[in-house]
Order: structure tokens, then sequence, then C-alpha cells
């Protein structure tokens, strides 16, 4: 069992996506023929044949929404795969997309970022490291190729 939680985007936030994604465009979706997306409303990669749609999510303006911080010119937005219907969710044992290396990048309480570490794959000693600063929010996992977000993880 993993301490820190990889957080998925969260269902009343999809809803929303699956209507018009972060940036006031509709959704389109489409017959995945290969696989392999990076899925943020289960955080897990796509089958062959799931119907999935690629959204601007704003991660960060989501969160500050909820808890008064003001990220400023730090509020970005950015494309992420996501089932095109309702899906069941993540399973929540172990740390998603691990298979690679990732940037962990921190964010204070008022969503101003904090620094970022390259890591070999996502656990909870990086997780650990990463918190030990009092001042960390949270953490956006986010892919090294892209800089696509993939999943937050917030303090236990």
């Amino acid at each position: 069992m993993t301490t820190y939680t990889a957080r998925p985007v969260e269902p009343s936030a999809l809803k929303e996506l699956r209507t018009a994604d972060d940036a006031g465009r509709p959704m389109t979706a489409f017959t995945d023929d290969e696989g392999g997306a990076p899925l943020r409303c289960c955080l897990r990669r796509s089958a062959p044949g799931e119907r999935i749609a690629l959204v601007s999510y704003a991660p960060l303006r989501r969160w500050a929404a909820a808890t008064g911080a003001a990220p400023g010119a730090y509020d970005e937005q950015g494309p992420v795969f996501v089932h095109a219907e309702e899906c069941p969710g993540p399973d929540r044992d172990g740390h998603p997309f691990a298979n690679a290396h990732r940037v962990l990048r921190r964010y204070s309480a008022e969503g101003r970022i904090l620094g970022g570490e390259l890591v070999d794959a996502p656990d909870d000693d990086a997780f650990r490291t990463a918190f030990d600063d009092p001042a960390v929010a949270l953490v956006h996992v986010r892919a090294v190729e892209y800089g696509c977000f993939l999943y937050e993880v917030r303090r236990p």
C-alpha cells in the first residue's frame, strides 16, 4: 500500500470537461485504435477500441478555485486524455505511469511553483522527499517528454 495517493481528475471536473474543456472547446471523442493513451480519469493506459477524448485541462486553476489560492501566471492548461464517457475511476493502489522518468513539480498553498525534480519513477520515497518541505501543498506528476500533467498528489 502506498502512503501518497495519486489523484485522478475529479468526477465533477470530468463531467464539465466532457461538455467543454478548460479552453472552452467542446469535447470531440474518438475511438483509440492503438491504445496506450494515459487516461487521467482512471490513471491507466487506454486499451485499443476504447472511446476517449483529448481535452485541455487546468489542474492548478481547479485546485486554486477550491482552496482560494491565486496561482497567477502558474495557472497553465494542457492536453489530457480522458474516457469519453464516465468510467469507474482508478485502482488506487500504487503509483500510475511509473514506468518512465517523471517530473515532480511542487506547489505552495498559494499556487506558486516551489521547484521540480526529475525522478526515475514516482514512488513514496520521491513524494516523501517533495513533502519534506513544509511549504509544499501539492505535487504534480508530469511526463518528461511533453511536460503533460499526469496526476496530482496532496500532502497526506
